[in-house]
């Protein structure tokens, strides 16, 4: 009697606090990719990327008398590579604490990437790291209103032990827009990358960090035409990597131009990389380190992708794209990808579902 009591005057506080009863929330998305490369050395190697990925989740949400919003989610992560069989597939976990209030977010735990306001550029997360590593492991805030945003990301991605290195990354990015006939916008983005040592017994290895500044400007011609897009923007990059145990520094620089049109269910995007190497360590820590795409390690870098959308809305999002990687080193090689995504959360949604690239 005393416990059904004790629970009563729980869930009676719980509610006046919040000022309405907890929503049963659910969602289930469901994402299969076919990514075939044909790329020569010396920076990429030739293979196709074949599989599926569920993402059922289910939660509790309650909204304050202030208006702030509550959420707790649960739920995997199942990815199966086609082909494969059950010692193949990979599960990660899903839980995160999310608040949002006037355009403030906050999100702790296993947060999958798509709570991302904008995805990370391809030299900070390759598209092979983006179908392994769905999640992020710690923390993302946010602020976005009509003019722009800001997010900050803390993903732990190492957790120190004997046998593992502890290795963490910390990203902030943000922009700001104003349209007059034209949108122009302003923006950067920072990260640092630290890959730390074993825990004891484990012989002491070298720390490396790897840290990029970014500050970039633009504008999108396309408010005043038919067009969706029709953008230009131009990045100057900063790179700070250093590898501890030998005192070795290196601060590579470079420019990225980067040209968008899109048109109703066609699409191309142009990014052009000139430049130092901006992974000079990606030979001895490889993706531990250096998560973006590879080809970032040639001094000129040019990739077009041409994409078309075979299904567009709320709650689905299908496109092919044939995307066309140019290096002095390795000449032309091409990639077609074929990624289709399903989410339940967008059946009542306008707004178009984004997919895993932000096409």
């Amino acid at each position: 009697m005393r416990r059904k009591s004790i629970l009563i005057l729980f869930l009676s506080v719980v509610g006046l606090s919040f000022g309405q009863k907890a929503q049963f929330l659910y969602n289930v998305d469901f994402a299969t990719y076919f990514d075939n490369r044909e790329y020569k050395q010396p920076y990429q190697r030739a293979q196709t990327i074949f599989a599926l990925r569920l993402s059922p989740e289910i939660g509790v949400g309650l909204t304050d008398k202030e208006g702030g919003k509550h959420q707790i989610v649960a739920g995997l992560h199942y990815t199966q590579p086609f082909g494969g069989n059950w010692r193949n597939l990979h599960v990660n976990p899903i839980a995160f604490y999310q608040y949002e209030y006037k355009g403030f977010s906050l999100h702790f735990g296993e947060i999958p990437y798509k709570h991302f306001i904008r995805q990370l550029p391809d030299y900070l997360r390759y598209d092979s790291i983006a179908y392994a590593y769905p999640n992020i492991q710690g923390a993302l805030l946010q602020y976005q209103s009509r003019r722009g945003y800001v997010e900050f990301m803390c993903d732990w991605r190492g957790l120190q032990s004997p046998t593992r290195r502890e290795m963490f990354r910390l990203t902030i990015d943000g922009e700001y827009s104003y349209q007059h006939l034209f949108r122009y916008f302003a923006g950067g983005i920072a990260q640092l990358n630290h890959k730390a040592n074993h825990a004891l017994p484990t012989p002491r290895e070298g720390v490396a960090d790897d840290a990029y500044i970014s500050p970039n400007i633009g504008v999108d011609f396309a408010p005043p035409t038919p067009l969706d897009t029709l953008s230009v923007r131009a990045h100057y990059i900063y790179g700070y990597q250093r590898y501890r145990e030998t005192n070795t520094l290196y601060q590579p620089q470079g420019f990225m131009l980067e040209f968008m049109l899109s048109w109703r269910f066609l699409g191309m995007k142009n990014t052009l990389y000139v430049g130092d190497n901006l992974m000079p360590l990606y030979g001895m820590f490889g993706t531990d380190l250096n998560q973006g795409d590879p080809f970032y390690q040639s001094s000129l870098y040019n990739r077009t992708d041409l994409y078309i959308y075979l299904v567009r809305k709320g709650f689905v999002n299908c496109y092919f794209s044939w995307n066309m990687h140019y290096t002095p080193q390795g000449g032309l090689q091409h990639q077609q990808q074929l990624i289709a995504l399903f989410s339940l959360d967008g059946l009542h949604k306008e707004k178009k579902l984004r997919s895993l690239f932000d096409k």
